[in-house]
């Protein structure tokens, strides 16, 4: 079992989430925080690789003291800069990448960092918040079927990073499905509202992605001489899919967006079908009022007014008469 599942209180002690000795072959063996400060390979082929939690106390120091990384660069894997982006410091490679935040309760537009540093022999990895990429690594790895040195660790990172952003798109995108057959039976307003989320979350993820398809340029074309062609051909492939994801993003947005203006559409049109029905009943009521109005009024000679019962049905039958004209001449104006 791999530590990273458990809390950052429980690693207060030690910023080590979990470490591994890579064989060569695909595989690797656990190495603990006092075996890895010391650590030189036993033959050829071995890599070191140890997950850190950043925000512990001392990380930056030990990486300094340890690895002998520059100040500069120490201090921006343990900072909170997280917009990816990644440089070729002599033999060794840094690079901040973003990934999907699949933790409980967490919107998928949440996305969180890991940075990673290696020279060829030594890869560091560190996190704020947990971040399922390493652990899935690190299971491959104690399988037999992992990656075999730096650069392959590396790009293995890389993989699940962007395999994990597709879920989140295909998930946006059978919800748009999902909502274009429901939208006859669902609340418009409540449908627009799920509208504007996944037109938000889309937005956010394109902001967070585009700057990744730079960072994994950057590895491609500047890694060191460690990082062998095959890696760069498997970089090559992760940033082709990112570009697909990146235009997935784009035709969701605009999906979303046609739906959202045919919402709007029949919601206009429903309330332009409302208001045209009450302007015709109060054109049709009109008149009648009108005249039953003038009858009304308290003031001498109105017309009927002393003959009795009879001077009711007469207006009546009026107004009966005036109405069914209207009407005939409303449908003859094929106003309804």
């Amino acid at each position: 079992m791999i530590d990273e599942m458990l809390t950052d209180d429980e690693h207060r002690e030690l910023p080590l989430l979990f470490g591994r000795v890579l064989d060569g072959e695909g595989g690797a063996r656990a190495i603990g925080w006092v075996e890895a400060q010391d650590w030189q390979p036993s033959r050829e082929g071995e890599v070191l690789w140890i997950h850190l939690l950043r925000t512990h106390p001392g990380v930056e120091g030990w990486l300094q003291e340890r690895l002998a990384i520059p100040e500069p660069t120490a201090e921006l894997l343990t900072s909170d800069a997280t917009r990816p982006r990644a440089f070729r410091e002599g033999q060794a490679l840094v690079a901040t990448l973003r990934g999907i935040n699949f933790n409980p309760g967490a919107a998928p537009e949440d996305m969180l960092s890991i940075q990673v540093w290696s020279d060829g022999r030594r890869v560091v990895t560190l996190r704020r918040a947990p971040l399922q990429t390493p652990r899935l690594v690190c299971n491959e790895l104690d399988g037999g079927i992992g990656p075999v040195d730096a650069g392959s660790l590396v790009t293995a990172i890389t993989e699940h990073l962007i395999d994990r952003m597709s879920h989140a798109i295909v998930d946006m995108n059978a919800m748009i499905d999902e909502i274009e057959d429901e939208t006859a039976g669902n609340d418009p307003v409540d449908t627009l509202d799920k509208i504007a989320t996944i037109r938000r979350n889309c937005l956010a993820l394109k902001r967070h992605m585009s700057p990744q398809h730079e960072a994994l340029i950057a590895i491609s074309s500047g890694a060191p001489g460690w990082f062998e062609d095959h890696d760069r051909r498997e970089i090559a492939e992760s940033i082709a899919r990112l570009r697909r994801y990146l235009d997935d993003l784009d035709i969701s947005k605009e999906s979303a967006l046609v739906l959202q203006d045919d919402m709007r559409a029949r919601a206009a049109a429903n309330t332009q079908r409302t208001q045209y029905v009450l302007a015709v009943v109060a054109g049709i009521f009109l008149p009648l009022t009108f005249i039953t109005g003038l009858l009304g009024i308290n003031v001498g000679d109105i017309p009927l007014a002393q003959a009795g019962s009879n001077g009711f049905w007469i207006v009546s039958g009026l107004c009966g008469a005036i109405l069914v004209v209207e009407i005939l001449l409303l449908r003859r104006l094929k106003w309804f």
